[in-house]
């Protein structure tokens, strides 16, 4: 699927999202046309992690929360890595961003601990999700109902457990992305 004319936000902590989650989606992306902009609470760089404690590589920021808004992207993609989402998902500015695209039915990709941002925002009542292990009960306290499943997709949400599923997280992202807006999606902002 082709993704020309679309502009995807991917998300970045400084010093903690997990390398390999943060650029294969976006490689992908880029592969399939789509324009990538990287997300951050700070501007500068932001080095990614592999695992919890090896340093990964440095990475431009695009823009800050503070100057972005969801009218401006087409989808969302939010990495894992413990330490990133656990940044993630303490900062208002960007749980806001991520319930602003649930709101507007627009499709979210999250993987590994990157749901954490969505519990968070909590837009997960009634919706099928997975993740790492560890946030499963996190999820159905948010409402959630957590399977152990490589993606899953729920109404332009798409979420998967680990680096190992990327490349069928990257398909099923791709494939949202290019549906566009999903109603469904609404219900559980």
């Amino acid at each position: 699927m082709k993704l020309d004319g679309k502009t995807i936000a991917i998300l970045i902590a400084p010093r903690g999202t997990e390398d390999v989650e943060y650029v294969r989606p976006k490689e992908a992306l880029t592969r399939s046309g789509a324009t990538v902009v990287t997300v951050s609470l700070e501007a500068g760089d932001a080095q990614t992690v592999n695992g919890d404690l090896d340093p990964g590589a440095t990475y431009r920021v695009d823009r800050t929360f503070a100057d972005v808004s969801v009218d401006e992207f087409d989808g969302l993609v939010i990495p894992g890595g413990t330490v990133g989402a656990d940044k993630i998902r303490a900062s208002e500015e960007a749980v806001a961003f991520v319930r602003g695209f649930v709101s507007a039915g627009k499709p979210v990709a999250a993987i590994c601990h990157g749901p954490w941002a969505l519990v968070e925002a909590d837009v997960l009542g009634g919706r099928e999700v997975t993740s790492y292990p560890s946030l499963a009960t996190d999820i159905r306290n948010a409402g959630g109902r957590w399977v152990d499943r490589e993606v899953v997709v729920d109404s332009g949400l798409v979420t998967s457990r680990k680096p190992d599923d990327l490349d069928a997280f990257c398909a099923k992202m791709i494939e949202e992305f290019a549906e566009g807006v999903h109603d469904g999606q609404r219900r559980s902002a």
